[in-house]
């Protein structure tokens, strides 16, 4: 029996599922399959076969073979929230945030989204592109398999556009699999009222997102300052009448109402939830709704992170995913956002795995293909280091633990 890639001697084999369906939800959440002293195969890019070391045949004779002695080995994260193209950093308002500057402060004194969107108007194509590829590289040796992108900072038809296809072509030109959203409401242009831009948004840039099929799903940022839940309901509605399922920018700065607009037009995630109260808790309950928390963002501004526990209490499943931008959460790095997950919001290691590979990937329907150690599934692995036990992940938040890749069955 030949197999393309064998991996044996594996410390962990991490998220090992016979089969799966619909996401972890409650104290579910909790339980994380780990299969000790293992082996997994691997051939024409897919989980061929795993099992207890003692079970490996004599008979399989692989073309590579990789020993993972002290080693784990965990599905590749998938991340369901970034805003990875865009043009550059913003690390000086970075410096205003330290000196005393809100959020909204920043984008009044035209930082912010503003700022990205103006930047990344003066780009052409290919020059987004060599900007944004060598963060997809690096959020690939960071662990990451699977990665949603979102437009926002174009805020023309031909800027948003732009940066789609960039997105698309991310998903050629790497090994990654790539989602992407249409998020045109991402703020408001200052040189156009609000209701020229919404109708912009409406009569122009989803008909022109969907003519060219540039984006699975539709988001909008529901926030005070930004688009109210009637807004967003309606951009989201439009968006469904294409072709688009909505994701909804939801809680993040306030109470914004953007939880029940996602409950109300059936949104497959609703994400950030740093202001989530006991009403929105209680309205997600019984719906297929991906609560997803965003660590990384609720760190760099400083903001509540979400209540992780009172959610799995309820009986929720939870995501989690990094947010990589320019100006609130400036790393994708999915190590992290777990280490995050468990020291600020009290989740154990293995909610905190569970909510990063099977849930982000239930979110992007990207289940039935990633986020589980599954025969048939794609070979998106990662072996670390050598590594005591799981909880080392997090516990050592500022060391680098990814030794080896494996992208549809290729070692990168």
């Amino acid at each position: 029996m030949t197999c393309d890639l064998l991996i044996r001697n594996i410390k962990g084999l991490v998220q090992v599922r016979e089969k799966f369906a619909g996401p972890v939800c409650g104290s579910a959440m909790a339980n994380l399959p780990i299969l000790s002293d293992a082996y997994l195969t691997v051939s024409s890019g897919l989980i061929s076969g795993y099992g207890p070391m003692h079970e490996l045949s004599a008979s399989i004779r692989p073309a590579a073979t990789i020993d993972a002695s002290g080693r784990f080995v965990f599905p590749s994260f998938v991340d369901s929230h970034t805003h990875l193209v865009f043009a550059a950093s913003r690390e000086e308002e970075f410096v205003m945030k330290l000196q005393g500057a809100t959020y909204e402060e920043i984008a009044v004194r035209g930082g912010g989204i503003l700022n990205s969107a103006k930047k990344l108007q003066q780009l052409s194509e290919d020059e987004l592109f060599e900007r944004s590829i060598g963060r997809a590289w690096e959020i690939i040796r960071s662990g990451t398999g699977a990665v949603e992108i979102k437009s926002g900072y174009g805020l023309t038809v031909q800027d948003e556009l732009k940066m789609l296809r960039v997105a698309r072509r991310i998903g050629l030109e790497t090994p990654l699999t790539v989602k992407t959203t249409f998020l045109g409401a991402h703020a408001v242009p200052k040189e156009t009222s609000k209701a020229d831009y919404i109708d912009l948004v409406l009569n122009e840039m989803i008909p022109a997102v969907a003519a060219e099929k540039l984006a699975e799903y539709i988001d909008v940022f529901c926030e005070q300052g930004f688009f109210t839940p009637e807004e967003t309901e309606q951009i989201v509605e439009q968006g469904k009448a294409y072709g688009m399922k909505p994701r909804i920018h939801a809680n993040q700065l306030h109470r914004s109402g953007g939880v029940q607009v996602g409950v109300k037009t059936g949104a497959l995630s609703v994400d950030h939830l740093e202001n989530i109260g006991e009403e929105e808790i209680d309205l997600l309950r019984d719906t297929l709704v991906m609560p997803t928390a965003l660590p990384g963002a609720a760190f760099f501004l400083g903001l509540p992170f979400p209540p992780a526990r009172r959610m799995m209490e309820a009986g929720l499943p939870l995501a989690i995913a990094s947010d990589y931008n320019p100006g609130s959460s400036p790393t994708g790095n999915m190590p992290l956002m777990i280490a995050l997950a468990c020291i600020k919001m009290k989740m154990t290691p293995e909610e905190a795995i569970n909510a990063a590979t099977l849930n982000t990937a239930y979110s992007l329907e990207l289940d039935d293909t990633v986020g589980s150690v599954t025969l048939g599934k794609k070979a998106n692995l990662f072996i670390t280091k050598p590594m005591p036990s799981l909880a080392y992940l997090p516990y050592a938040y500022g060391s680098n633990l990814i030794e080896s890749v494996v992208l549809n069955g290729n070692l990168i």
